[in-house]
């Protein structure tokens, strides 16, 4: 599988990779840049926000989410205004770091501990306060887990009744049932710890298999539904941190990645890969 970078941008800390189907735009952050970036039709904007930002989602009302270290807030795209749309973790020190909305449209939110500094620089970890928190369309917070460490990956089953959820402190990725209510079932060890990295953001395809990023170990894997590694995609990034399925079929793998002290050429860039298996398509936020 041959691997380009889609453009010229390197970020500080790639994340957040969302296709829009209907616009045929691809949306990621650059996290320690404090930057949302949207490319569509060929052109790249970037929006410079105020504070770290983990996600960039639209709307079906026509603006996009951004998940700012402050609150998850509503980002107009022409005139660039933000108007606060919740707060869902409260804990101070903490930031936003994985979101993806289900198929209803709700935003689900893992925080985490603080761990970067104004320049950008890495500050060390010293408690789990994370959480995970799902956000409904009239801004209504649900609080579904805390005490995390690292929250990555979020990816649900066809019919909503299990969700994929990782801990990189953890180097594993867990399985949960929801309630029918919407809360979650204990957690269930799904897959991990591996040697080839972390586990960072993960993609499901149409097969049910999860794609999932490999920080630290340049790689993605693909991973059974019973969780056991079918396939290894070599990258020539060291920090892949995300990927998300796209294009008009959506067969090309968009990765996010991030920079490293290795330095490599394509460090930082978002990557595209065709595979041979679609994926399943991600949900704007309902609001």
């Amino acid at each position: 599988m041959s691997c380009t970078a889609v453009t010229a941008h390197r970020a500080q800390l790639g994340e957040g990779p969302f296709w829009d189907v209907p616009t045929q735009a691809l949306y990621w952050v650059n996290i320690a840049g404090k930057q949302a970036l949207r490319l569509m039709g060929g052109q790249l904007q970037i929006w410079q926000l105020p504070e770290h930002v983990s996600a960039f989602i639209p709307c079906e009302s026509g603006d996009a989410l951004v998940t700012l270290s402050s609150g998850v807030y509503r980002l107009n795209l022409e005139t660039e205004a933000l108007t606060l749309l919740c707060v869902a973790d409260p804990q101070p020190g903490n930031r936003g770091n994985e979101a993806r909305c289900d198929a209803q449209g709700r935003l689900w939110l893992g925080t985490m501990q603080n761990n970067i500094g104004e320049q950008g620089e890495d500050l060390p970890i010293t408690r789990r306060s994370g959480g995970l928190f799902r956000i409904d369309a009239n801004a209504h917070v649900t609080p579904l887990l805390q005490g995390l460490g690292i929250p990555n990956t979020l990816v649900w089953s066809d019919d909503g009744a299990h969700v994929h959820f990782g801990d990189s402190l953890d180097g594993t990725l867990y399985r949960h049932a929801v309630k029918p209510e919407g809360q979650l079932e204990p957690a269930r060890v799904w897959f991990g710890p591996h040697e080839r990295g972390g586990p960072d953001g993960s993609a499901m395809d149409a097969d049910g298999y999860i794609w999932n990023a490999r920080w630290d170990g340049s790689c993605l894997l693909r991973l059974t539904p019973a969780g056991e590694v079918d396939r290894i995609v070599e990258l020539p990034v060291s920090r892949p941190t995300s990927c998300v399925f796209g294009g008009p079929s959506l067969t090309t793998l968009y990765i996010t990645s991030a920079a490293s002290p290795l330095d490599h050429p394509l460090d930082g860039a978002v990557l595209a890969i065709e595979v041979d298996v679609p994926g399943t398509p991600c949900h704007r936020f309902a609001g």
